[in-house]
């Protein structure tokens, strides 16, 4: 059963990266999983190899927290292959409903995040201030277009898998400002493996060495990390916002039709259903987070000396 929720948060985790504006970091964080995920990527190394020829691939696999790496990366792999095409489709058809659901799950979950804080002074205040304005300036930026050459590919694979592990902080909105988001997808729908392999590629460089960094500022700079993460996930309700006009657009690879550039406008106060709808689906949002805290219990973000024992079990074996 243990192994069942730990597969249905990677689901969410996978589901949550596919959307541009919300995290997967975001999701671990809400279901207790987040300290756990950072410390086991940061067990992968050179030693692991070590570990492996003198105490054998048990020990090797033990170290690096293999299983729950295992079992996670599964239900995100799941995820993005099997929701990439109802998540393309509602983004290209009742993008409002969409964002509207994630823009409820976002307000809960930086709320979430902010309890974290214990002290407000003024460090914290303005990381958080900044934060909010960083991640507004980024989801006002023009998307630009960048070819998707290997070397491109595997870059953004670097940036954007760094992005998707930070709460607040979207890596399909980094793809999207970069102009690769609809390559991606159309690479994950369509099994285009070698475009996927590439991107796999950076991905797998940029989370191991982004998740050592992370994990550093998790375990010494602590309530500034997490004033700066709630900032990146309140600034990014600019991009979340469901209701917009649309002011150019763009033929992508298929040959369709699709919004380019566009800002924030007022709902139609006239469209009774629109707005009932989005409203609720904002309240559906909210709720899932809830139900997701319920059963993840308490968080596990713990003490800095917890989280230093916790990070020793995992490396001990590595000695």
């Amino acid at each position: 059963m243990k192994h069942f929720w730990l597969f249905l948060k990677g689901m969410a985790m996978g589901a949550a990266d596919v959307v541009p504006g919300v995290s997967g970091g975001t999701v671990a964080f809400i279901t207790g999983i987040y300290t756990e995920l950072l410390d086991s990527i940061k067990s992968i190394s050179f030693n692991t190899l070590s570990v492996w020829r003198q105490q054998g691939l048990a020990a090797a696999w033990r170290s690096i927290n293999g299983t729950f790496l295992l079992v996670l990366g599964a239900g995100i792999l799941t995820a993005l292959v099997s929701l990439a095409r109802l998540l393309h489709y509602l983004l290209a058809h009742h993008p409002e409903y969409l964002w509207s659901f994630f823009f409820g799950l976002i307000i809960l979950s930086s709320w979430h995040v902010g309890r974290e804080i214990r002290r407000w002074q003024a460090d914290t205040i303005g990381l958080l201030l900044a934060g909010c304005a960083l991640a507004a300036g980024i989801s006002l930026a023009a998307p630009t277009e960048i070819a998707a050459t290997p070397l491109t590919l595997v870059l953004a694979g670097s940036i954007a898998i760094c992005a998707m592990i930070l709460p607040g902080i979207s890596g399909s909105f980094i793809l999207l400002l970069m102009g690769l988001y609809p390559t991606v997808i159309a690479a994950i729908k369509y099994f285009d493996f070698s475009t996927l392999g590439l991107f796999a590629v950076g991905a797998g460089v940029g989370l191991v060495l982004f998740s050592r960094v992370l994990s550093w500022l998790l375990h010494h700079h602590r309530q500034r990390t997490f004033a700066l993460l709630t900032g990146f996930m309140l600034g990014s309700l600019v991009k979340i916002w469901p209701w917009k006009e649309t002011l150019s657009t763009r033929i992508n690879s298929k040959g369709e039709s699709v919004p380019f550039i566009q800002v924030n406008q007022w709902p139609d106060w006239n469209d009774v259903n629109m707005l009932t709808g989005c409203l609720l689906l904002m309240a559906l949002g909210a709720l899932f987070v809830w139900l997701l805290e319920q059963v993840a219990g308490p968080n596990n973000l713990v003490t800095n000396d917890e989280k230093d024992s916790s990070s020793n079990k995992l490396t001990s074996v590595n000695k």
